[in-house]
């Protein structure tokens, strides 16, 4: 929105013009590319670099606005853009809201986004670049962009909807966001440039939020600039935008319109906020194809060096935490076919963590939605992740096809009931919150809890013994103790069977996969049941009794059903361990192979040069003697 009546106190820049050069007629108007910001110009960054301290000062006294006859209208003041960006509480949920208006323009035909670091020509600063090849915004939409509340996105497949996003994202990463947008609408092509500066507003002292933009029909194949006030507003916005942006000429300025070609948007984030420390929150040094945030990266380095704790911080899980290829790679749900996130020079390469599960499980829930006939089947699928360490868990809640909860662990803290359990689903009937890292507290999303915690249960009875979490769930103990035959005295008649021929008999139901062990396998080591337990003798006086104390002293003997089913679990356990062994046995034959055929090339090759050079030195020879 450009600037009202009040001004910022600022000279106005002369533009070289001739008598027919009329603003907004045919002839276009022919500026001076030299036109730089005087020497003595202001424009240095904040004296607190902190975006949690940025907040902290006083503001004074509001200048009236009103005119005879006008009514008092509400005002934004600069403090106001602080306090709305803390609602990202997380950097990467800022550039997160960024790719997602990226995102949305592939409706429009963007095929990539890049995000990358570029220099501040000012004082060679980091800045962030964001820049797609989408439809672009022209004048009209770029107001909106910059305003608050305004949302032109009425789909029900775009992400953003708020309107708030690029305003709370940009002024989370830093103070200070110039806007370049390329546009055809309605056979009209235009350009805008719009910047918002929280260290403009708070350096000339602002009590309202004043946003310059200019704008250029070029629609003739010439930068023709479009008046919307008069020619000394298109002017001061001009002045204002080379003042406090990163371009100090008119020329720089619209050379940043080249990297976008005919549609497009470019956004440069520069004064970056740092940390307590004053270093900047962002890492662009320790990996050249990724952003680090600092504190959540020196966070994650524990002193543990085991191979377990490596493990735990290597699975995404963890590095989505700090690493902004990490988060990117799993922020929407479905791969894209036609468009490209490129992070910093290299495409950022999807990933589903579907494809990491085993014993996977699809569960179908229907949620209840209060006022409407509409039934919704949301399905949920669940297993557990493949060699990970098991405190690994948690639901990847998504909405729109993106990403709002990571690895939500539904189940009390402190129980191991759940560890390895990973699931996924895309829950479009509730509402994000604004910062779109979290739900609405509503009825639906404490219902949409409570049936995740009872899938998890029942998924974690029926399937963690399979690979060796936790022995068997009692239930399922219970049907083996069931189908247990207990040792048995048969008696004979004495005219076809000898008394010395009675021998307990036992058995074990079927294991749900099948057991190294059971109660007749005495070849490992273990004593067998009918080995040690003494032939029966002929029964004489109470029958009864004798067939009670012979089946406790059997009973006592043999192993009992729990020690079988724990023996089991680890044999099972062993036996992964085992198959993962040999699957890298086999790798590392294939590897070895293949460098075994390369020696053998190579020493073809090594064989035929010198053989060709013992014949050159030959020849030579020969030719020396004739």
């Amino acid at each position: 929105m450009p600037p009202k009546q009040e001004k910022p106190s600022i000279d106005v820049v002369e533009l070289d013009s001739s008598d027919d050069d009329v603003p907004g007629g045919n002839s276009p108007v022919i500026e001076k590319a030299n036109a730089v910001v005087p020497s003595d110009s202001n424009y240095k960054p904040l004296d607190s670099r902190s975006f949690w301290k940025a907040g902290n000062f006083d503001v004074g006294r509001i200048k009236s606005t009103a005119t005879h006859g006008e009514l008092e209208h509400a005002r934004v003041h600069p403090k106001f853009l602080h306090s709305n960006a803390t609602s990202h509480k997380w950097a990467f949920g800022a550039i997160a809201e960024l790719l997602d208006n990226a995102v949305d323009e592939i409706s429009t035909g963007a095929t990539f986004v890049k995000v990358d670091r570029i220099s501040n020509p000012r004082d060679n600063s980091p800045a962030l670049l964001f820049q797609d090849d989408g439809g672009g915004m022209d004048p009209e939409r770029l107001r909106k962009c910059m305003s608050l509340g305004y949302s032109s996105k009425t789909s029900n497949s775009t992400i953003g909807q708020y309107g708030n996003g690029f305003k709370t994202s940009t002024m989370r990463l830093g103070a200070d966001v110039i806007v370049f947008s390329r546009s055809s609408h309605s056979g009209r092509a235009t350009q805008s440039v719009g910047l918002l500066s929280y260290t403009f507003l708070r350096r000339t002292g602002q009590d309202d939020v004043i946003v310059p933009m200019i704008d250029f029909d070029i629609s003739d194949h010439w930068a023709e600039p479009i008046l919307y006030g008069s020619q000394d507003d298109w002017s001061t916005n001009l002045k204002t935008i080379l003042e406090w942006s990163p371009f100090a000429t008119k020329m720089d300025l619209l050379q940043q319109f080249d990297d976008i070609k005919s549609h497009g948007t470019r956004i440069i984030v520069y004064n970056l906020w740092l940390n307590d420390e004053g270093i900047y929150e962002l890492n662009f040094d320790d990996d050249d194809e990724d952003i680090m945030l600092r504190d959540e990266a020196n966070h994650g380095n524990t002193s543990k060096t085991n191979k377990r704790g490596l493990e735990l911080q290597s699975h995404i899980s963890y590095r989505l935490r700090y690493s902004l290829r990490a988060y990117t790679s799993i922020l929407y749900l479905r791969k894209f076919t036609n468009f490209s996130i490129i992070l910093r020079g290299k495409p950022i390469e999807q990933f589903n963590i579907l494809d990491e599960l085993k014993l996977s499980k699809v569960i179908t829930y229907k949620p209840q939605l209060a006022g409407t006939s509409k039934e919704i089947l949301v399905e949920t699928t669940l297993g557990f992740v493949k060699d990970t360490p098991s405190p690994i868990c948690g639901f990847n809640i998504y909405h729109k096809n993106r990403l709002i909860r990571p690895f939500w662990k539904v189940t009390a803290d402190g129980s191991s009931k759940g560890n390895g359990v990973v699931g996924v689903l895309e829950a479009n009937f509730i509402e994000p919150a604004h910062d779109k890292q979290d739900f609405e507290r509503s009825s639906l999303f404490f219902k949409l809890e409570t049936r995740l915690k009872q899938m998890v249960m029942d998924y974690w009875k029926a399937h963690c013994h399979l690979i060796g979490l936790a022995p068997l769930e009692p239930h399922l103990r219970n049907l083996q103790r069931e189908s247990f035959v207990p040792p048995q005295v048969q008696v004979a008649n004495a005219q076809n069977q000898s008394p010395t021929d009675f021998q307990p008999v036992t058995g074990l139901a079927a294991h749900p996969r099948p057991h190294f062990h059971s109660a007749q396998s005495g070849n490992s080591g273990r004593t067998n049941c009918n080995r040690e337990s003494p032939a029966v003798q002929p029964m004489t006086g109470n029958a009864t009794g004798s067939v009670q104390k012979d089946t406790q002293t059997t009973s006592s003997s043999c192993m009992s059903i729990d020690q079988i089913c724990e023996e089991n679990i680890q044999l099972f356990r062993r036996c992964e361990s085992y198959i993962q062994r040999e699957t890298e046995l086999k790798r590392t034959i294939e590897e070895l192979e293949k460098e075994l055929e390369d020696t053998k090339k190579k020493s073809s090759e090594l064989s035929s040069r010198l053989e060709s050079q013992k014949k050159l030195k030959l020849l030579k020879q020969l030719g020396q003697k004739a």
